[in-house]
């Protein structure tokens, strides 16, 4: 690290840009001691500071844009640190050294342009009239959610990545989404033929449109819909709106003002520091041009931001000489990968191809004339292979003797590639940089665990795709030093979730004091083990959680059978299985919520959630429920929560099968069903998907001959789309493979895992669940059938268990002592509901004090 002397005088240094580049810049600038020797001034165009575009679609998907950011407020109000948002730089006056916004002039001494791409819009008449909706700020995807209001199908123009990622992002806002791409295939950059028409098959079994060759030449007034596009060649297609996904075009307009050299094909052009052809000016990230080319991943755009903080602060840097654009991606829940030269392009390469038609699945390897190096591969389908294959490529791994044993089937495939066979120079974090060298430096200097490496050397903090390989490297490493690595759920117990299910399963253990006692250390166990032990006995066994000896196992939601709320009352939430609801009960409902003051609101799982009971009333609230029909919907525990679904046949004139049939079939045998982490279902009468069956852990939409099955998906703040599991599969098959993958999935996940992170974690992938569940290939299918039967046939309705029994209700008191509710629980009234009137403010002890 550099720092400057006390004769240095200070200069400017001026960033123009506060993308993820720019910031990134501006983190190895503080890093490396920048402040000493220079004033930092950054200009951002937006009005946000930087945030995560790489998972820009998450916005659409519900995550807030603060949660996105890449750093707090606090890291820019550091002395000698600006930033300026909302502040756009107008020109760059070379002569005069200044860069001049519409709030006046500021002098640099260096400068570093960061100023990214935009968008391109292909110029086809009457595009201005269709609001050039563009996929590419959060703003655009505000303006793309606006323009969805009302609207019934989209059309995406580009179908590379971010046109997909936009087409996801309507289908997201229940709109019909379309795509039209130029090209004969999707994604031409990173696929080649076969691999883009595997993609196709996955995406229109999606219910996504989609149209290649074909040249927009027109936008007009539409009659059905909004616009109608027409084609070069091809039927026209009308729609409501359109997203323009149609590549990119650096940002060098201040660049071209200040008189700098630009690339033939645009871009900044820079040397191998990033420097410009003023000595002055660097130029980094998707606006600068290395060698003619421009980088549109972030991955390179972070290395140059790296090579321009190491010379402005005069460190040694090892030169930009271009970057690998290997990328691993989930497309519309599909996985795609493109790994170095994927269209074998290489002088006599040879290609070994794996194609599952019946699947959609596609892999493709590429290695040199003579067999001994892998120089590229294209996955479509199944991305367990990419983290192998990409070490391969990128450390001259030699294949196996017969390369195509690297892309086959599990149980033919050539081993996977332990973390010990990587050198130390394979990169493990391509985003920022990070090699097994590194990693091993951090768990030398003091570094204990995956969480400790990535604080200290950043691994697996950007798109976050090398988590698993990070963490197979860390735990290899400390075995190699002969640090055991603790797989113990906790210090009562030396085994993990998997093997403590196994334990009760085999051993018929139905209390968590006799696992204690057999299998454990100590004597009361802890917050870790003993919820996770209750949710294991409630899986294998189903009996009743309000039993004394299971009740000191629960937290506090299972422990009252209700979510406890901010304000210390408790919410309500009956089942409503498949959303279907009498009008009796849709009165029964509002007269307790009336009768009790609850706040009511429909939820997006088609539930009534009743909201502000104290403590006190949850028996006779539910005591009336119960009365009318209703059971516990589970809303407090880790277990099946909702099964959604459309009216289907019966109602819409678009659906195919009896969707609320299935709905309630599916909810009346898996409710009470106790899992690792809540599951949420949801069954669509047709392709149309208004129940959005692809973001939930088992989602069935319906074909004309019987059903889709989709599974691992879910929303949240990490969404995942569900992916295509079985087609076409009638009523009895359909049950018979959800039964066996949840209890699949129950015995094997480990604790609080989605069926999203258990699918990721899965060796094999897609494929080997496939085998397990439709090929029974463990022959675990009729043990994993009875143990779902066995759960079924046990159960009861939580609440009426508690209601029969005069012990079981004595817990429901706010006092020990009294029955009287708590009186520092106030409400007002807001929009006609009650709402928790605000707290008092609570004085930390610290300023208390001070």
């Amino acid at each position: 690290m550099s720092t400057a002397t006390s004769t240095t005088p200070m200069q400017t240094l001026i960033v123009i840009g506060n993308g993820m580049v720019g910031h990134h810049c501006v983190e190895q600038l503080i890093e490396r001691g920048a402040l000493a020797r220079y004033r930092i001034l950054v200009f951002g165009e937006e009005t946000r500071r930087a945030y995560d575009r790489v998972h820009l679609s998450e916005y659409i998907g519900g995550r807030d844009a603060e949660s996105m950011a890449m750093s707090d407020a606090a890291f820019y109000e550091r002395p000698g640190l600006s930033l300026r948002l909302g502040e756009p730089v107008l020109r760059i006056d070379r002569h005069a050294r200044q860069v001049v916004t519409a709030a006046g002039s500021h002098g640099y001494d260096k400068l570093v342009l960061a100023t990214g791409s935009y968008p391109f819009v292909p110029p086809i008449a009457g595009a201005e009239g269709a609001s050039r909706l563009v996929y590419r700020t959060l703003d655009d995807l505000d303006q793309i959610r606006a323009a969805a209001d009302g609207a019934r199908r989209g059309v995406v123009v580009g179908g590379g990545l971010l046109g997909l990622e936009a087409a996801n992002a309507l289908k997201s806002l229940g709109l019909e989404a379309h795509v039209v791409e130029f090209a004969p295939r999707l994604m031409p950059v990173q696929l080649d033929e076969a691999g883009g028409g595997a993609l196709r098959a996955r995406i229109e079994a999606l219910g996504v449109g989609v149209h290649l060759s074909r040249a927009t030449q027109e936008i007009k007034d539409g009659t059905q819909y909004r616009y109608r596009m027409r084609f070069a060649e091809g039927a026209p297609l009308e729609t409501d709106l359109i997203v323009f996904s149609a590549g990119i075009r650096p940002r060098d307009g201040l660049a071209r003002q200040a008189g700098l050299t630009v690339a033939e094909r645009g871009g900044v052009a820079v040397d191998g520091h990033c420097r410009s052809s003023d000595a002055s000016i660097y130029a980094i990230g998707e606006c600068a041009a290395f060698d003619g080319a421009i980088f549109g991943l972030v991955a390179p755009g972070y290395q140059m931001a790296r090579v321009a903080a190491a010379e402005l602060c005069g460190d040694d840097s090892a030169p930009f000489a271009g970057a690998d654009m290997s990328t691993k991606l989930k497309l519309l829940g599909v996985d795609v990968g493109s790994i170095g030269d994927a269209h074998g392009a290489t002088p006599g390469a040879r290609s070994y191809r794996y194609i599952d038609e019946a699947g959609a699945s596609y892999r493709r390897l590429v290695v040199s004339a003579d067999g001994k190096r892998v120089l590229g591969a294209v996955l479509v389908g199944d991305n367990s292979y990419y983290d192998t294959l990409l070490q391969y490529a990128q450390n001259g791994i030699a294949p196996p003797a017969d390369p195509a044993s690297l892309i086959l089937p599990a149980g033919q495939a050539a081993p996977a590639l332990g973390a010990g066979a990587l050198p130390a120079t394979a990169t493990i974090c391509s985003c920022h940089n990070v090699s097994k060298a590194a990693i091993c430096d951090a768990l030398d200097g003091g570094c204990t665990d995956v969480g400790g490496v990535k604080a200290c050397t950043k691994a697996a903090t950007g798109c976050g795709g090398c988590a698993a390989l990070l963490k197979q490297v860390v735990e290899h490493e400390l075995a190699s030093r002969g640090v055991a690595v603790d797989k113990s759920l906790c210090e009562h117990f030396p085994y993990t979730r998997q093997e403590l299910y196994s334990i009760v399963r085999v051993q018929g253990i139905e209390s968590f004091e006799e696992l204690l006692a057999r299998h454990g250390r100590g004597h009361v166990g802890c917050d870790l083990c003993k919820p996770t032990v209750a949710s294991i006995l409630a899986s294998c066994w189903n009996r009743p959680i309000q039993d004394p000896n299971r009740v000191p196992l629960q937290d506090t939601n299972d422990t009252f059978m209700a979510n406890m709320q901010k304000n210390g009352t408790y919410s309500v939430v009956p089942r409503i299985p498949g959303g279907e609801v009498t009008p009796d009960g849709l009165i029964a409902i509002g007269a307790v919520a009336k009768k009790y003051q609850l706040y009511t609101k429909i939820t997006g799982g088609q539930r009534i959630d009743l909201f502000g009971a104290q403590l006190h009333e949850l028996p006779d609230i539910w005591a009336e429920l119960i009365a009318a029909g209703f059971e516990t919907g589970h809303a407090y525990g880790k277990s099946t929560r909702t099964v959604k679904s459309c009216v289907g046949s019966t109602w819409c004139r678009y659906g195919v099968q009896d969707s609320v049939a299935m709905a309630l079939r599916i909810e009346d045998r898996y409710k009470g069903l106790r899992a690792p982490h809540k599951l949420k279902f949801a069954v669509s009468g047709c392709t149309r998907e208004c129940a959005e069956a692809q973001s939930k852990d088992i989602g069935v939409i319906a074909t004309e001959n019987g059903w889709n099955l989709y599974v691992c998906g879910n929303g949240g703040m990490r969404p995942r789309h569900a992916e295509l599991f079985a087609q076409d599969l009638d009523d009895a098959t359909l049950i018979r493979y959800i039964d066996r993958l949840l209890m699949f999935y129950i015995r094997t996940a480990d604790k609080l895992q989605r069926t999203s992170v258990w699918r990721e974690s899965l060796e094999g992938g897609l494929d080997y669940l496939k085998a397990v569940v439709i090929d029974d290939s463990l022959g675990l299918g009729a043990e994993l059938e009875a143990q779902m039967q066995l759960v079924v046939d046990r159960y009861e309705c939580e609440w009426a268990n508690a209601l029969s029994d005069p012990e079981k209700l004595k817990r429901f008191r706010t006092f020990v002592n009294s029955a009287a509710a708590d009186p520092d629980i106030r409400f007002v009234q807001e929009r006609g509901q009650p709402r928790p009137a605000p707290a008092a403010r609570v004085i930390p002890i610290a300023e208390e004090l001070a």
